[in-house]
């Protein structure tokens, strides 16, 4: 007989869900529309993961295909505006909280554990950050969450054909959003082979999901080797380059307490600790050596701090059921802990909204800086480049519409027989986004009709040259005036971007150039910079 746990409380843990997944969705509605009240502008990889949108494949040389279909979709579905692209993130994010909610469910958690675990999530500065933008991030613990649902049911006796479908399809999806679906799904199969929980992988069922997962990821292996596995090179130029900052063990575990706000830690702490026992959750000990095993595994490969966000989630749900085993003694304990979570949700609101700064721009630049320099936070750096007053993740939100502007205003002094055989070249792939992105908006009515831009960077290098005129060139790069006269006849400075809050990297120079010198012929082979 199969066996369903907690079948009578289903009706009331969904609906609980659904209500903690629309306080999200309307959270991030009403950041994004107040951030972008304070002026603050698009970021720069979304001008990129909506020019990926524009030319969708099954593969791209920095991420997977499921964010370009999400850029693709939300344009579609929602428009080009600020709010429009960010919506389907928020939904994500919205997701990721309804499905923490179950996860707790399936652990036999009732309405205080998972009001606690969802709560806990909702004030997490990683979340709010990454669910309040167009990212393939917002959606990383959509699929992994609902892999780790599909295996606590199939534990606890649901219908193994239909969960390992389930399992399948959204481990399949989760590799073609992010390569590190691979590592998370590593460190499930460890936790489930090194546990009694290892009698579920024995089932033909089993093997039809494995087989699903394959053959949905398969496309983007073929788009791999098709494109002379673009990805490994970039990461290889990555780690040679020292893009990004190396965190030490302790410095790597103490990151996760910011990420995921310093009094969650008495969430999620005690979540890992509860499955490792399995005492107080049955069945649970392979998801917390999973928490293990992926952690060694990112502090290994030398990971951001952040790639560990979306496997929380299941600790928190696991962190909720443990606090409410813990008030579930005594009559006098169960008083107790009507006075406890209200009180630890409390601590968990003050703190966030203490914190919300750090995770969203809710004030002016000027306003953030003295919040941060009275409090003495300071925002996490992922990556070697400078940053300036403004952490790069703020940062990358100015500048785009004065470069455009002037490039515009270059384009249009060109002549007709200029315009249409022109380049615009940009150092990286957020000028260039911002180029195509923008001049295909309205302008009091009227939309710019520039060419498409060409960069060397990443998957702009593939997309080409478009067919344009390397003699008549308007560039937006770093290279000073001097350098730029070693390959061009006429060099002219048409603007500078120089927007005081972003990064220092994109305070640079926009010119106009003609007459490539034969001593310095252009190779678009050269110009490819997979970083």
């Amino acid at each position: 007989m199969m066996i369903r746990p907690a079948d009578s409380t289903l009706r009331q843990a969904l609906r609980l869900a659904a209500i903690f997944a629309a306080v999200k969705l309307a959270l991030h509605f009403a950041l994004t529309l107040w951030t972008e009240h304070l002026g603050y502008g698009y970021f720069r990889d979304e001008f990129y993961y909506i020019a990926c949108g524009r030319h969708l494949a099954w593969g791209y040389v920095d991420h997977g295909p499921i964010v370009a279909l999400q850029a693709r979709l939300g344009e579609l579905l929602f428009g080009d505006s600020v709010f429009a692209i960010r919506i389907l993130s928020a939904v994500a994010g919205a997701t990721t909280i309804f499905l923490t909610g179950m996860i707790a469910w399936a652990f036999d958690g009732r309405r205080p554990a998972q009001a606690l675990a969802m709560f806990g999530l909702i004030v997490c500065p990683q979340y709010i950050g990454t669910d309040g933008y167009l990212s393939m991030n917002s959606f990383e613990p959509v699929f992994w969450m609902t892999c780790v649902l599909a295996v606590v049911l199939i534990l606890r006796g649901y219908s193994q054909r239909f969960w390992w479908i389930v399992f399948g399809v959204s481990a399949g999806i989760g590799l073609l959003n992010k390569p590190s679906m691979a590592f998370f799904l590593a460190a499930v199969g460890l936790g489930l082979l090194l546990t009694p929980q290892r009698r579920i992988l024995w089932s033909r069922w089993t093997a039809v999901g494995l087989v699903l997962m394959l053959l949905i990821a398969l496309p983007n292996v073929l788009w791999q080797i098709h494109n002379h596995w673009p990805t490994l090179e970039f990461l290889h130029n990555g780690k040679v380059g020292h893009k990004n900052i190396v965190l030490g063990p302790v410095q790597f575990f103490l990151a996760q307490f910011n990420n995921m706000q310093p009094v969650n830690a008495l969430v999620w702490i005690p979540g890992v600790v509860a499955l490792l026992r399995a005492k107080s959750i049955r069945e649970g000990r392979w998801l917390g050596l999973t928490y293990l095993f992926f952690f060694v595994l990112m502090l290994a490969l030398h990971a951001k701090d952040y790639y560990l966000a979306a496997i929380y989630p299941a600790y928190f749900a696991a962190g909720g059921i443990a606090w409410e085993r813990r008030f579930s003694g005594s009559r006098g304990v169960q008083r107790n802990r009507v006075v406890a979570f209200p009180l630890f949700e409390a601590v968990l609101l003050v703190t966030g909204l203490i914190l919300l700064p750090m995770s969203s721009p809710v004030l002016q630049p000027d306003a953030w800086v003295r919040y941060t320099t009275a409090l003495h936070l300071r925002g996490d750096k992922m990556e070697t480049a400078a940053t300036g007053p403004l952490p790069q993740f703020y940062a990358d939100r100015f500048g785009w519409q004065q470069e455009v502007s002037i490039v515009q205003n270059t384009f249009q002094s060109l002549s007709p027989q200029d315009q249409r055989r022109v380049c615009i070249f940009a150092n990286n792939y957020g000028e260039a986004g911002a180029i195509d992105l923008l001049s295909s908006l309205q302008d009091a009515g009227q939309p710019l009709h520039l060419p498409l831009a060409m960069s060397g960077q990443n998957n702009y290098w593939l997309w080409g040259t478009h067919g344009c005129d390397p003699d008549v060139v308007i560039a937006v790069i770093r290279d000073t005036p001097e350098a730029v006269s070693q390959k061009y006849q006429s060099v002219t400075i048409v603007g500078r971007m120089d927007n005081p809050w972003a990064m220092p990297f994109e305070h640079k120079n926009i010119y106009l150039l003609r007459g490539r010198r034969s001593s310095a012929p252009f190779s678009w082979a050269d110009e490819r910079f997979y970083f």
